[in-house]
């Protein structure tokens, strides 16, 4: 990522001015209500959503998220920040997106019916228009995806779209697309709802000039690693938004975005830290908005090399991690404990599994069972996320309780992610909001290519091409318990807990979404958001 930048704004892009960033950079005390631009009163203080009655309408809402600098594009098929997936929500409309338990929620697409065989699925597309008022048809749809999965292109969806047969693929109608698939895929709304995989007229290539999306917001204006100003779409399908507009501003360092948000300068502060959001949780000056279940953390053990090659080894790991310590120590409490599986309180998550407790004398006599009472592993970890560096001590001193020597190596950010997926035995890691499904498709099948685990197992992928064809959805739940029953006892990952993610706001936002984990439709939805 580009080093930070104070963001300096023209008339086109009005927002943080250098002298107000500054001096809210160096520290407020002793704030009153905080100012909103457009704000139609100063409500009480309270959570987000709540009170103040009915919604209002008017108002600029400024927002403040890390961005990547001057290389900055409104082109949603290269979302890769959360900057990014906020501008193009705002913009643009998926046919699916995920709700608060990842599974996949109607948009553009009114309905979906899959064929006998689950290799056909017929979209219909809801009555929606694009900004310059021509409608969303089939066409563009079928565009949209043929231009994602270009092979010449680098667009971020691209992988979730390789089930689709896209040459054999068709418009019915204005209104009818018939995907074909390359085999049966009964989650198949999941690939609708993927990230990136946004809707834009037929045709369409340039998108930083005046962008046209079917959104709830049209284009103001844009300034690549600065600002990016909409306006409000009052045809949107889903209903006009009550902002009168939005501005999106960058602001890589943490401590920016909340100086800026405690100053007035922004009302409304993306990815917060654990300790800044105790730190101002409660006295009155911001509200502190908690996305539950937002971030996977864990520890990846290569399965496929010593000394993690040995289920007994790897059991013996799950038995030493003390998940509350590592909770309350590199998240400062603000999350929920793991059970050595991704998406918990997601759609399929096995929760009828016991809590993993530790136990120090099961996991010593694993390791003498596996000839490794004296064991030294590397735990290769690093600053590029929260809380990574704090969990590495911490799961040091607890595994030397059994016995077990962990040397932490700390990498850097700009190769960290590229580095761990193949080198190393021991690794921090996490992940964002996905389904179960896509979890496993993506990490942990043979032909994976983010397999961090290196977990290769042919009859674990027939399981997965059963769930995958099983068209009733209770049988295809019991495939997928019995595949989390077997990562949950001779897996890879030790998670052992899943961060919230934060955002804060100022006390008169109303309509932030609490319940929904971040890449989820409810997140950054700024067309439900209003000022008090």
């Amino acid at each position: 990522m580009n080093s930070p930048r104070i963001p300096l704004y023209d008339s086109r892009s009005p927002g943080l001015r250098r002298r107000g960033f500054l001096a809210a950079a160096g520290g407020v005390t002793g704030l009153g209500a905080l100012t909103v631009t457009g704000c139609a009163g100063s409500g009480p203080a309270g959570a987000a959503g709540e009170g103040d009655g009915k919604p209002r309408r008017g108002g600029r809402l400024r927002a403040a998220f890390a961005g990547g600098g001057a290389s900055e594009t409104l082109d949603p098929h290269l979302a890769n920040l959360f900057a990014d997936a906020a501008r193009a929500k705002a913009l643009f409309d998926k046919l699916a997106d995920y709700g608060a338990d990842l599974s996949a929620r109607p948009r553009l697409a009114a309905a979906w019916e899959p064929g006998a065989g689950l290799d056909r699925w017929k979209v219909t597309l809801r009555e929606a228009v694009f900004h310059d008022g021509r409608p969303v048809t089939a066409e563009d749809v079928l565009y949209s995806y043929r231009r994602i999965a270009d092979p010449g292109g680098a667009f971020r969806a691209k992988a979730s779209l390789e089930p689709i047969d896209l040459a054999a693929s068709r418009a019915l109608d204005p209104r009818t697309v018939e995907f074909v698939l390359k085999r049966p895929t009964a989650e198949f709304p999941n690939v609708l709802a993927a990230f990136g995989a946004y809707i834009v007229p037929r045709g369409a290539q340039d998108f930083d000039g005046r962008p046209v999306g079917s959104g709830p917001f049209r284009f103001v204006s844009f300034a690549p690693g600065r600002s990016a100003v909409f306006r409000r779409n009052e045809d949107y399908w889903d209903g006009a938004p009550y902002l009168d507009e939005v501005e999106f501003v960058v602001a890589n360092e943490e401590s920016a975005r909340i100086n800026a948000l405690l100053g007035g300068q922004v009302e409304y502060a993306h990815e917060l830290n654990p300790a800044t959001a105790r730190a101002h949780e409660g006295k009155g000056h911001v509200q502190v908005v908690r996305l539950r279940n937002s971030v996977m953390q864990s520890f990846a053990m290569k399965t496929d090399r010593p000394p993690f090659d040995d289920r007994r080894v790897r059991e013996a790991f799950f038995l030493m991690a003390d998940r509350r310590e590592l909770v309350d120590g590199a998240l400062s409490g603000t999350g929920e404990i793991g059970n050595d599986l991704f998406g918990k309180g997601y759609e399929y998550y096995a929760a009828d599994l016991p809590q993993r407790e530790q136990d120090l004398d099961r996991a010593k006599a694993l390791l003498r069972q596996a000839g490794a009472e004296r064991l030294k592993v590397t735990l290769d970890t690093s600053p590029v996320a929260a809380g990574f560096t704090e969990a590495a001590s911490i799961f040091r001193d607890q595994a030397a309780k059994a016995g077990v020597t962990v040397e932490i190596r700390t990498g850097g950010k700009d190769s960290y992610w590229r580095d761990i997926l193949d080198s190393g035995t021991l690794c921090s890691y996490r992940s964002g909001a996905m389904p179960i499904e896509a979890h496993i498709s993506q990490r942990l099948l043979t032909g994976s290519t983010t397999n961090a685990t290196k977990w290769h197992h042919k009859d674990f992928d027939a399981l997965y091409r059963q769930a995958q064809s099983t068209r009733d959805k209770r049988e295809r739940a019991a495939v997928y318990a019995r595949m989390q029953r077997r990562l949950y006892a001779e897996g890879g990952f030790l998670v052992w807990g899943f961060a919230d993610w934060i955002i804060g706001t100022a006390r008169a936002v109303r309509g932030v979404a609490a319940g929904a984990p971040a890449n989820s439709l409810d997140w950054a939805r700024f067309d439900k958001v209003w000022l008090a």
